[in-house]
């Protein structure tokens, strides 16, 4: 009635239909699943009774009885019955954003796979891969809470309707593997796994996939192609893999920590989890903390922690001092680096860091002091992304590989100021023009490097050049 009569009023004011949506849309309310705002300004650091990985450095039992004390496996089959609609709702709710990197809203993803089967069964896969140097959030979550990412694996199987989820992981990770087949062999024996799963009707398998430790696989395309016995190189998107993911069936693709949280937060709520961080940056987080630290660490902190206070707070301050800082890389090696000056006041979560022209992707902050050799660093990166490329894309096969020796002759100075443009321009042309990501990662460290330490470049070409004329002159 309310809807009928403002479109009556506005139809006799001649206004526009889009008018007629807002006004429509304001006397509704905000759609379900719209996180409630964030009115706090200050964040972190967060109390341990809103952790949501609670053994995380292993100082518990990881089985099937340690995990159900600690809060696992509880209402598990209540959640389930509540249905697919109602676990959307609580994620979207959550502001839950992807864990692995590409920070896509995890609620949104998983309902691409709510609409009417064609006969296909639709899948889960977790992508366990975590081959980004300076990441190592999921391989603890699989070694010492593993029963998190399996009841996951059940709740969001149920939200998209699968039929089993596949966990990829890397094949290097002998112990989380083995720790996650014990678990998911306590899960059927408990009867929460298999034909009808908790007493809910429900029947849903987990398989364990270790992969060969390629880079590449960590990419959703290239890990799907591995699974099914192939190649691991990307595929061209569309189709994507929520139409043609594995198998030629429908599927989703998520990061083992993105599947670990979402029991919590159907526990607990969705707004719970948006209780935490700014606005679409909410909830909680693993950091990876590494490089020059006083003690390297995994911690669990709130979203939108100011970076400094994450390191001095968890990792005991920079190794000399904070004024000792050279750069932090902030998301894993594949993120550009961000300088001292910067770091003073950067918030760690999605919006802070792209606003530093930089990424959270996976959260591993990689801490380099005044002793770093910054050049040699990035040149380093460099080598692993020209070893790791899959050589689909000539732009990515090429430019890598020009990348790295141009940046490995920077380490001595052995150049001319204008190559610096030359690889600048290099690196724009490797960014975006491939299948995945790879050449992006592959791009910005260097493009990271130019626009903060242009200058150091410059000193060490201008120092190589006159060694050479010295050496020269002597002759």
């Amino acid at each position: 009635m309310a809807n009928r009569i403002i479109s009556k009023a506005c139809f006799a004011k001649n206004v526009s239909p889009t008018t007629v949506l807002s006004l429509r849309s304001l006397s509704s309310g905000p759609p379900p699943g719209t996180p409630p705002p964030q009115t706090r300004t200050k964040f972190g650091p967060l109390a341990d009774e809103d952790r949501v990985f609670t053994n995380l450095y292993g100082a518990h039992d990881w089985r099937l009885k340690g995990a159900i004390k600690r809060g696992d496996w509880y209402k598990t089959k209540e959640i389930l019955l509540k249905g697919a609609d109602w676990i959307i709702n609580e994620v979207k709710t959550s502001g839950l954003r992807g864990r692995g990197g590409a920070g896509f809203p995890t609620g949104m993803k998983w309902s691409f796979m709510n609409r009417p089967g064609d006969g296909r069964p639709k899948y889960l896969v977790v992508n366990a891969d975590e081959g980004e140097p300076g990441t190592c959030k999921d391989r603890d979550i699989m070694r010492h809470d593993p029963h998190k990412l399996v009841e996951g694996c059940l709740i969001a199987g149920r939200a998209i309707g699968a039929k089993a989820a596949y966990i990829y992981i890397r094949g290097e990770f002998y112990n989380e593997a083995s720790n996650m087949q014990v678990a998911i062999a306590e899960a059927y024996q408990a009867g929460f796994l298999g034909k009808n799963a908790c007493g809910s009707g429900y029947d849903f398998d987990v398989f364990m996939h270790r992969g060969a430790g390629a880079y590449i696989c960590g990419e959703e395309t290239a890990l799907i192609e591995s699974i099914e016995g192939k190649q691991g190189k990307p595929r061209l998107k569309p189709p994507f893999p929520a139409d043609v993911g594995v198998f030629g069936c429908p599927t989703t693709v998520n990061n083992v920590e993105t599947i670990a949280v979402s029991p919590t937060i159907c526990r607990r709520s969705g707004a719970w989890f948006a209780s935490f961080g700014r606005t679409r940056n909410s909830g909680t987080k693993l950091f990876n903390i590494s490089g020059h630290v006083n003690r390297p660490c995994t911690v669990e902190e709130e979203m939108s922690i100011p970076l400094k206070e994450l390191i001095e707070v968890h990792a005991g301050g920079i190794q000399g001092g904070w004024d000792n800082l050279l750069a932090i890389i902030p998301g894993g090696s594949s993120t550009p680096l961000i300088p001292k000056k910067v770091c003073e006041d950067v918030l760690m979560d999605f919006d802070g860091l792209v606003a530093a022209q930089t990424s959270l992707g996976t959260a591993a902050i990689i801490v380099m002091n005044k002793q770093t050799d910054i050049v040699k660093a990035i040149a380093r990166l460099l080598m692993f992304y020209k070893h790791e490329s899959c050589g689909q894309c000539t732009p990515c096969r090429e430019g890598v590989h020009w990348m790295n020796k141009i940046i490995h002759r920077f380490v001595d100075g052995n150049g001319k100021p204008e190559e610096i443009d030359m690889l600048w321009e290099i690196s724009k042309q490797v960014e975006g023009h491939s299948i995945c990501a790879l050449a992006d990662g592959a791009a910005w460290p260097i493009q990271g490097l130019i626009r903060h330490f242009r200058p150091e470049l410059e000193e060490r070409m201008r120092e190589f050049n006159e060694s050479r004329q010295q050496r020269r002159a002597s002759v």
